[in-house]
Formats: C-alpha cells, structure tokens, sequence
C-alpha cells in the first residue's frame, strides 16, 4: 500500500479543485477534446491544460493527440483506488462505532455503583 500513497497523494491534490472536479464530472460521460472540456470554464486554454496535466500527472485521465485534436479520457481504475482508499477508511470507523455502540448498551443495562 505505500507505493500507492504518492499516486493517492496526487489523486487527492487533483480532485481537492472545483474546475479538476467539474473536467472529471464531464469526463465521466465519454471522452472530450480539450476545447470540449474548456467550454464551460471562463479561463484561458493554457490554464485549462494545466488543470488537465495536473489530472493527467495523478492518473485520473490520459489524453491521446489525433492530429490538431488532443482528446481526454478518464482512467476508472485510477479513480478505483481513491475510492477503495475512502470505503476502507469508512469500514473501519463504522466498526470503532459498532464497538463503542455495544460497549454503552452494556454498560447502560449495569446499575450504578453506590456511594
């Protein structure tokens, strides 16, 4: 799992942005051209591809140059290890809680020591 942790890192850095976010939302539906998927941003071209390196240096996407037509798609699998990543993290909080939920009907059904 450690040498997981950068790719994680990167992922996370990635999708910590709203416009990364809105591109991989978009992505999720098919691949795009870069205009495609700089349409709906108020930002200049460059900055929109700067946005995609960033996403494409983490692994979320991968983008193919056809010609004049550089076109981007999404990586499932990439995506597959955040999301394995946060359902671990969830398991393991819901049992701490299931174990502490036992742990205070116990001890609620207990009487009270006397002083």
């Amino acid at each position: 799992m450690l040498n997981q942790q950068p790719n994680l890192d990167l992922m996370f850095q990635a999708l910590a942005d709203p416009t990364r976010r809105a591109m991989i939302d978009r992505l999720s539906r098919g691949p795009a051209s870069v205009s495609e998927l700089a349409k709906p941003f108020a930002m200049s071209l460059p900055a929109v591809v700067q946005h995609l390196q960033a996403l494409e240096n983490s692994g979320l996407v991968t983008s193919q140059k056809v010609g004049r037509v550089r076109t981007v798609q999404i990586q499932p699998d990439t995506l597959s290890l955040a999301e394995q990543w946060i359902n671990d993290r969830r398991t393991a909080w819901s049992r701490r809680l299931d174990r502490l939920g036992d742990f205070l009907a116990e001890t609620a059904d207990e009487p009270e020591p006397r002083s």
